[in-house]
């Protein structure tokens, strides 16, 4: 049994669908901030606060939704975010999101830390993946990575470096998750209070002879499982990363190399001396430094920055208006994690394939009011901001 898809009309609901179906430990983990969640907050207020100046007898009829994206025409500025174990939202969940994904024309970045692999998600949508890449303290495994991503056809690595150390998610820590379960009595009654999860999610793996989920980008014989999340030091998050390392990486592979996470000045002007072709200014979906600006006050002068680089801009999305804006601001494309994941839960492929379509439709609806045909026309005399005027 499913959500009747017809009836979720917004973000809300489709989040309001997710939360039923899923156990409070893996919703929240999807859907919440860090520490005090105050760049939660205050990104979303950020954007509250830009209003829209619309033109009025433009004469447009139509909405041109593409752009360029690395060097690429894509149909929209849109680009599925790297969120870890989507595939325990439902089995096979990553690969169910590239596919919905590529029937819209939009391109996944898969996670390092997925449950289903590199070379399934890029069977289930050729040539429409990109990868994510944590740095390991074993930068040679690292690389071993990076090289079966290469295999796999994929063109474009996303290198997070805004993680350093495991940011306080203390809702986490309460619901007893760690990138997997840890079993205390509330955990346990929070599972077996969502019986269809629980049973599409675990039970029928197990029963079909799949075992417990994994994270299968880890090294034969050092994956933590789910059930079993701790890594072996070797394959855990350096804390050392310097740009030397990007340097080298920059060297190692030859496809289009983006960094995600970045929010100062200075990084970029760092990333384009180096050859970076991309950044995704980025606050980590507010859920890593609580203290972090919002991406809509430092987009512009990162934008300006930027030079040739690509410009991508996630964190907070939750409507084709909240696009519009990063858009103006001078994004070249957005990343939105959330809301796939939200449908995904809410209806499996459909209800990806849904959450973005309805996504692009608000973006149209909110163009065409505007009185905007391209998105090349977005600007920042698109917007006007009225914080501390309401």
């Amino acid at each position: 049994m499913r959500h009747d898809l017809s009836a979720l009309l917004e973000t809300e609901d489709f989040r309001t669908a997710a939360r039923r179906y899923l156990p409070r430990v893996l919703f929240e983990y999807m859907d919440r901030g860090s520490e005090r969640e105050t760049a939660l907050k205050q990104g979303r207020t950020a954007l509250d606060h830009l209003r829209i100046m619309p033109s009025v007898l433009t004469g447009s009829s139509t909405r041109d939704l593409s752009c360029n994206i690395l060097g690429k025409t894509f149909p929209t500025p849109l680009i599925v975010a790297p969120t870890a174990i989507a595939g325990m939202i439902r089995t096979g969940g990553e690969a169910r999101i590239a596919s919905a994904a590529a029937r819209v024309g939009i391109p996944v970045c898969l996670a390092t830390q997925s449950i289903v692999p590199i070379e399934t998600v890029a069977r289930a949508a050729p040539g429409n993946v990109w990868f994510q890449l944590y740095i390991w303290q074993n930068r040679q495994r690292t690389l071993d990575l990076v090289e079966r991503v290469r295999t796999a056809g994929v063109e474009t690595l996303l290198v997070t470096v805004d993680t350093a150390v495991q940011p306080l998610r203390h809702y986490n820590r309460r619901n007893g998750f760690s990138m997997g379960f840890r079993a205390t009595p509330r955990s346990v009654l929070d599972i077996a209070s969502h019986p269809r999860w629980a049973w599409n999610a675990l039970l029928r793996p197990l029963l079909q002879g799949r075992g417990v989920p994994d994270f299968p980008h880890y090294p034969e014989g050092l994956r933590p499982n789910v059930l079993r999340p701790q890594q072996d030091p070797s394959v855990r998050l350096a804390q050392d990363v310097t740009w030397q390392d990007i340097e080298h990486l920059r060297v190692f592979w030859k496809g289009n190399l983006v960094l995600k996470g970045v929010l100062s000045p200075e990084d970029v002007t760092h990333a384009r001396r180096i050859g970076i072709d991309g950044i995704v200014v980025s606050t980590h979906g507010a859920r890593n430094l609580d203290s972090a600006p919002a991406v809509a006050d430092v987009l512009p002068s990162l934008a300006d920055e930027a030079g040739n680089m690509t410009v991508i801009a996630d964190s907070g999305i939750r409507q084709g208006s909240d696009v519009f804006k990063l858009l103006a601001l001078g994004a070249d494309a957005v990343m939105v994690g959330r809301l796939p994941l939200y449908g995904l839960a809410a209806g499996g492929v459909e209800g990806v394939e849904r959450i973005l379509n309805m996504l692009l439709d608000e973006l149209r609806v909110t163009m065409a009011l505007s009185g905007k045909a391209t998105l090349s026309q977005l600007g920042l005399n698109s917007l006007l901001n009225v914080r501390g005027q309401e």
